[in-house]
């Protein structure tokens, strides 16, 4: 392998790293995620980046090439400010209350509030359907109406709604993107930190509650991980293409983050 192929092949390997870090606060200990971004030129780029995300995940957004200790002091600095995040964000979370799978439970689809009905009909099957603002769930009998049936038949009406409009989404997405020349494959994977991912051959996986979501923040979802396809890591090349073909990208996430407590709530 040539010399240019070999520092490419380790740009690449040190844009992909990800770590893992924590720091005492008072009395807790919080644990940040490390991800290094490729190297920028411009100064403001080469600065540490922190987020505090809904769930409460920290993230610091690195240079490839900066130190474990340079990027401690960067998030130490910014320990309050964090700290102070993290209670906000564990405060609202104590008003989600988990799902029972009763009448009057609010579910979402595509961005819309629904009313959960649960009704017994020994003479149908076993069904999901949507019908004038509720979200109607049907079963045999009263021993079947409990939570962890109500909930499969939810997931699996979910799971199939998602497997049409994702498919719908892509189709439309891709064709106007160059750099994707074939209908991108994609599995739906429940994952717990994001709503979705690009594999390095170009496999989509997307979390299934993101069908809860509105249609323009799956877009933005889909969008993102296409453009993984062309960028693999979050180079300024990635977000220059982002940008290109969601100039409103920002304002996509944002929505879908205030909600994302919401939609991933179960």
């Amino acid at each position: 392998m040539s010399t240019n192929k070999l520092s490419k092949l380790a740009a690449e390997i040190q844009t992909h790293t990800e770590d893992t870090g924590v720091f005492a606060y008072g009395d807790d200990e919080i644990r940040y995620d490390i991800i290094r971004k490729a190297q920028a030129s411009d100064k403001a780029s080469r600065r540490v980046k922190i987020k505090v995300h809904p769930d409460q995940r920290v993230v610091a957004i690195a240079p490839f090439d900066a130190s474990s200790d340079v990027i401690k002091r960067a998030v130490t600095k910014r320990a309050r400010w964090i700290w102070k995040h993290i209670q906000d964000f564990s405060k609202q979370n104590e008003f989600i209350l988990p799902k029972q799978y009763i009448s009057g439970e609010t579910q979402f689809y595509l961005g819309k509030r629904y009313l959960l009905k649960v009704s017994i009909s020994p003479q149908q099957p076993e069904q999901v359907k949507l019908y004038r603002g509720k979200l109607l769930v049907s079963v045999p009998s009263e021993k079947l109406r409990n939570k962890s049936r109500v909930k499969f038949l939810l997931d699996d009406w979910y799971l199939r709604q998602a497997k049409r409009v994702l498919h719908e989404r892509l189709l439309e997405l891709a064709a106007c993107l160059e750099w994707v020349t074939s209908t991108p494959t994609f599995k739906i994977i429940a994952m717990k930190k994001q709503w979705g991912s690009c594999s390095i051959k170009g496999q989509l996986n997307i979390n299934p509650h993101l069908i809860k979501a509105p249609r323009d923040c799956i877009d933005y979802v889909l969008m993102h991980e296409l453009c993984h396809i062309a960028e693999h890591n979050h180079s300024e090349r990635f977000w220059q293409l982002l940008s290109q073909h969601m100039p409103d990208w920002k304002e996509r996430k944002a929505k879908l983050d205030d909600m994302a407590e919401m939609y991933l709530n179960e």
